[in-house]
């Protein structure tokens, strides 16, 4: 199974790709950002993150996409643009007729590290471990986004 994860964000939008073997093992295929230039109208941002997964996904050609939930507890102004750009990214997903799965930050971290709470250094360093990588993945987005991937196919193999 392939599986693309996202980590939404409108300046700076990470993605990952996996392939889960016959026996769960699971390797990393691609990951990396796509990123938007501060002060452009938010529609041009939008679109540029629309036009960029549409190639991705034509790329690399995944099963299903996992994507973060958010989780804004102050600046909504910035909640706002975040959920519109995972709004964008669903969308490409599902214009690609890929099955959109969805977890919470707390989800991904609890699944990687047994803890719902681990830090960023604690997430990353999962997400090298399961992926079997001398280094971990850069920039943070890229590993947020490949967590969120890994989430899913360990979430499926509990089922």
């Amino acid at each position: 199974m392939r599986i693309i994860g996202i980590d939404p964000g409108t300046g700076i939008l990470g993605f990952g790709v996996i392939d889960v073997t016959k026996d769960n093992k699971v390797r990393m295929v691609t990951g990396g950002v796509i990123t938007t230039p501060a002060h452009t109208p938010l529609d041009e941002r939008l679109e540029e993150i629309f036009d960029g997964l549409t190639d991705i996904i034509a790329e690399t050609k995944p099963e299903i996409m996992s994507i973060e939930k958010l989780f804004f507890s102050q600046n909504v102004t910035t909640a706002i643009s975040v959920a519109q750009a995972r709004g964008v990214a669903m969308l490409t997903g599902r214009r690609a007729k890929l099955p959109i799965a969805e977890y919470t930050p707390q989800q991904i971290k609890q699944t990687l590290t047994g803890y719902g709470k681990a830090d960023k250094k604690q997430m990353q360093e999962m997400v090298r471990i399961h992926l079997g990588l001398k280094d971990i993945p850069r920039p943070d987005d890229a590993a947020d986004a490949l967590a969120a991937a890994i989430t899913h196919s360990m979430m499926t193999r509990a089922l």
